[in-house]
């Protein structure tokens, strides 16, 4: 197996608390300054940069997770990933049904945009992303893997828009393929107050929404070659697959 260094958790320009110099090819420059091979573009209920990115960052020889962390009704967030672009578009039309339309106010929020590869903006994005949709943690994780989808609870460890915050506990039927923990804790330190979990898979992940965030966490994915499906078989660490916290 080779060792491949990822952080799956980064927001773009399109993300209201994401910085201006989150564009598709900061991104991608950075992520190559940091050595990551992998990365996953997570913005707050929205999918658009997933694909730009991930044409960006081939090139760079970078494997990208397209999806978006997406709120759900009791305001836990959740990553949310997709095998190939179709059924990444049948996710967004999923989330633009959900979506309340609450109009953005830019003097709080700042702007959400899409852009294209020379930075022009190709799209602004009226409704606020970062509420939560009309979907619960359970209808959310049934459409993930509906679509052949990853559903992994973001940073659970911390005291607000996190599973445990948001219900105090994990649901035990809650069908997850990891859970993700924040940089401000460790596996060892965080299963201490949840020893339940310790057999679960974790990742842990940068949540960067600053260009300098990049890859100031990540987690080591231990895999054949970089693909949906190796990285799908290593949080299940299925045929030698697997992944570490380093």
């Amino acid at each position: 197996m080779i060792a491949y260094k990822a952080d799956l958790h980064i927001h773009t320009v399109i993300s209201p608390c994401g910085d201006l110099e989150m564009s598709p090819c900061n991104i991608v420059a950075k992520a190559k300054e940091k050595g990551l091979s992998i990365i996953g573009i997570a913005d707050h209920n929205c999918t658009k940069h997933g694909p730009l990115i991930s044409s960006l960052a081939a090139k760079e020889d970078i494997y990208v997770l397209m999806g978006a962390e997406v709120t759900t009704k009791e305001e836990a967030h959740c990553l949310c990933f997709f095998p190939n672009g179709e059924t990444l578009s049948i996710f967004q039309s999923f989330l633009d049904e959900k979506l309340p339309p609450l109009p953005l106010d830019t003097k709080h929020f700042g702007f959400q945009v899409v852009v294209n590869e020379q930075e022009e903006i190709v799209e602004e994005l009226p409704y606020l992303l970062i509420t939560a949709i009309d979907a619960s943690i359970e209808q959310v994780e049934q459409k993930v893997h509906e679509l052949d989808g990853l559903f992994i609870p973001a940073h659970i460890n911390k005291n607000k828009f996190s599973v445990i915050s948001q219900l105090g506990f994990i649901p035990f039927d809650l069908n997850y393929d990891a859970l993700e923990i924040s940089p401000h804790t460790t596996k060892p330190k965080f299963c201490l107050t949840l020893p339940l979990l310790e057999q679960k898979t974790f990742i842990q992940c940068s949540d960067a929404h600053l260009i300098d965030g990049i890859g100031c966490a990540y987690t080591n994915f231990y895999i054949e070659n970089k693909s949906f499906d190796e990285i799908k078989m290593a949080l299940h660490n299925q045929q030698g697959r697997y992944v570490e916290i380093p």
